[in-house]
């Protein structure tokens, strides 16, 4: 009997713990489905709040793509919850089985115990079994023995009482996970209705936009060269800070990096120490354009190639620095945009699309200290800032560094 004990409680045991750690990870998979939730909730907000002067038929594609790829986001974190959902339910199934059956041995002993106790049940039997005793010695065991058997008795009617309520709450958190799931497969199907109409509609516009293909083309080439020439000056920014750090050094030595000061080398460490935790440029917002080469949206014989990341935000939004160090240089763009350099040691982030700002050269600046107001464009009535991190004159990918990017 003890031997069946142990393995039934084994295998609750080994349950247990596997139950638990499936709530874990699904208590994960739920707070990543109420973000992302949020976020949709958030960039619909923003994009319909846009007040556009001209339609453009680029943007609205791009507005698509953000919008399906939250979507399908949130469609693979469901289909994960799911997943997980349809293990507890396994797990908890398995439990109720062995409860049950460790139930079924309980009340089988409990009334083979009744019968044994109800043909010596007589108080008379009882006093007999201690008189009949040999000595005092005898008498004592047996009535020690007799006082163990009622009390195990007790606890043996104690212990179905519990494994009862017990299996009554497993089948009662069964049914609820039964409903999750049930929710969980209807809130997918509606989000899947969502992403097919919003494919549909990228459809249409693509279909549209490629009547006018070398019309676009020629505009991604001109924002590329305005990009390029950009790129360029801040190149020469940082290399001739380059060069002015290593003035006084010996002669016949040349340096492509940073000579840095004591303190600037802490700074740069505590830099790279903080890769991957660093906080976002703005408050709030949301990708529209990532690092490196990628195909354009529409254009397909074009590709993109971006040296940082757009990040789309609202309209007043702050742009703020992501980490501490000093302003290294602010240029005046186009259209008196700004741009502000910002030095950590060897490592340089620029805030570009500012339509004010509120630091100057040689201020050092804290984590999250403001820098400027993003611009908002008055034919698009997208508020973007383009953000970028370089090692020296290298640009680095911001999405290894910006926590959750």
């Amino acid at each position: 009997m003890l031997k069946r004990y142990f393995i039934v409680f084994t295998v609750l045991l080994m349950s247990v713990n596997v139950s638990h750690a499936q709530r874990s990870k699904r208590r994960v998979l739920e707070a990543r489905k109420v973000q992302l939730k949020k976020d949709i909730v958030y960039i619909n907000a923003l994009l319909s709040n846009n007040e556009r002067k001209e339609k453009n038929l680029l943007n609205d594609v791009r507005d698509l793509n953000t919008k399906i790829k939250k979507h399908d986001e949130l469609i693979g974190t469901i289909t994960l919850e799911s997943e997980a959902l349809v293990r507890e339910i396994s797990v908890n199934r398995k439990d109720i089985k062995a409860l049950e059956k460790e139930l079924k041995s309980l009340k089988e002993d409990y009334a083979a115990m009744i019968v044994k106790s109800y043909k010596s049940k007589s108080q008379q039997s009882r006093l007999m079994f201690l008189l009949s005793s040999d000595n005092f010695n005898q008498g004592y065991k047996r009535f020690q023995y007799m006082k163990q058997y009622t009390a195990f008795r007790k606890q043996q009617g104690e212990e179905i009482s519990l494994k009862t309520i017990k299996l009554t709450q497993l089948n009662d958190t069964l049914k609820d996970k039964k409903k999750d799931k049930e929710l969980l497969i209807k809130d997918k199907k509606s989000i899947q209705h969502k992403i097919e109409d919003q494919k549909k509609q990228r459809e249409v516009l693509i279909d549209k936009a490629q009547e006018k293909e070398d019309k676009y083309r020629k505009q991604i080439r001109g924002f590329e060269k305005k990009q390029a020439q950009i790129s360029a000056q801040i190149d020469k920014i940082i290399r001739e800070a380059i060069k002015k750090s290593n003035k006084g050094s010996v002669k016949g030595t040349k340096s492509t990096g940073f000579k840095l000061t004591p303190e600037n080398q802490k700074l740069a460490s505590q830099f790279v120490a903080n890769k991957g935790k660093l906080p976002w440029p703005v408050v709030k917002g949301y990708l529209t354009m990532r690092y490196g080469t990628q195909p354009h949206p529409v254009v397909k014989s074009t590709t993109i190639q971006s040296n940082g990341v757009r990040i789309a935000t609202g309209k007043g939004a702050k742009a703020r620095a992501v980490f501490n160090g000093t302003v290294l240089e602010i240029i005046v763009m186009s259209g008196n945009r700004k741009a502000v350099l910002l030095q950590h040691g060897n490592y340089i982030s620029i805030y570009k699309n500012l339509a004010s700002i509120s630091v100057k050269k040689g201020d050092k600046l804290a984590t999250k200290q403001t820098i400027g107001t993003v611009h908002t464009d008055k034919i698009s009535g997208k508020t973007i800032l383009w953000f970028v991190i370089s090692k020296e004159v290298k640009t680095v990918n911001p999405a290894y560094w910006i926590h959750k990017m």
